[in-house]
């Protein structure tokens, strides 16, 4: 349960295109639903790529960009499960699961030429902009920009 002066709630701006960025935003809200508190991610611009559907190939994630330290996305998730980790897909199915809104900012979809029928059909995604994002964020929670 939350500590009584925790934030009730977290929404993450999930800005950045890289893979080590995005898989944390999802650690993130993770953490925060496994502790009784209300999530919402907000993926815009590079960060899009995350929710994209897969294909024969593999993962729409792998799209992303490299980490920091120059691994292509399958590699770091390979690495990070290898390790004891969570994955991508695990993170993003707890988040899903455990209740996390998951909103995709309109601007960023036309930003890289996306529709949303290019988004994964298994997490129910609500598009919307930051007027949305904004006046439905609590008041009294954290906002982060990942």
């Amino acid at each position: 349960m939350a500590a009584p002066d925790a934030p009730s709630a977290l929404s993450v701006v999930v800005f950045s295109g890289s893979y080590d960025r995005v898989h944390y935003a999802l650690a993130m809200a993770a953490a925060a639903l496994s502790n009784n508190q209300q999530a919402t991610l907000f993926f815009t611009m590079g960060a899009t790529r995350g929710l994209l559907a897969g294909d024969p190939s593999g993962p729409g994630w792998r799209h992303l960009h490299a980490t920091e330290d120059g691994r292509l996305p399958l590699e770091a998730d390979l690495a990070a499960t290898g390790q004891g980790l969570a994955g991508f897909e695990e993170l993003l199915a707890a988040c899903a699961a455990l209740g996390a809104k998951v909103m995709v900012c309109e601007m960023g979809l036309r930003a890289l030429g996306l529709e949303l029928t290019d988004l994964r059909a298994d997490v129910p995604v609500m598009p919307g902009g930051l007027v949305t994002f904004l006046s439905e964020a609590p008041r009294s929670g954290a906002m982060v920009f990942v």
